[in-house]
């Protein structure tokens, strides 16, 4: 069972963006409103779509300001669509992605972080990143019976 996390807040988001010298400007505001309400993984598209009466310049700036500040995480889903998702309180951490609705779920696990540790320590190399999103079907999907296009890659298989 993956441990819940507490969201980060609108406050806290606009107090990163101007720690990081940036203005809280109104349309600013309200892409972050639109971030925040969502509570699940979007696309820059989505948001301008959602958010009416701003550019989807506008959007897309904001979009990679709180990517720039860590705010937001950007996730490559299987079909090589980018996806954002709200980053939780939690630091470091791994993606669970319903290949279904699209929802993100960040989680931390120690027994990953450990396994990263002995690659390093087996002589591997330093590491200097690494990143895990692990594609599932949640609950809700499952519930609906929820079945794959043809293209979608089997579980285990290379993309």
């Amino acid at each position: 069972m993956i441990p819940s996390i507490n969201m980060v807040t609108a406050k806290e988001i606009l107090d990163r963006i101007e720690t990081g010298g940036h203005r809280p400007t109104a349309s600013r505001r309200r892409v972050l409103d639109a971030v925040v309400a969502r509570g699940d993984g979007f696309t820059a598209e989505e948001l301008v779509a959602e958010v009416k009466g701003l550019g989807r310049a506008t959007v897309y700036r904001t979009v990679r300001l709180l990517l720039k500040e860590g705010l937001l995480c950007k996730l490559s889903l299987q079909d090589g669509a980018p996806r954002y998702t709200l980053s939780q309180k939690l630091g470091h951490h791994h993606h669970l992605v319903c290949v279904g609705c699209g929802i993100v779920q960040e989680f931390r696990q120690s027994v990953i972080e450990q396994m990263l540790l002995n690659l390093e320590a087996g002589g591997a190399g330093a590491i200097m990143g690494h990143r895990i999103e692990v594609y599932v079907l949640c609950p809700s999907c499952q519930a609906k019976e929820y079945s794959p296009p043809e293209h979608s890659p089997r579980v285990g298989a290379l993309a």
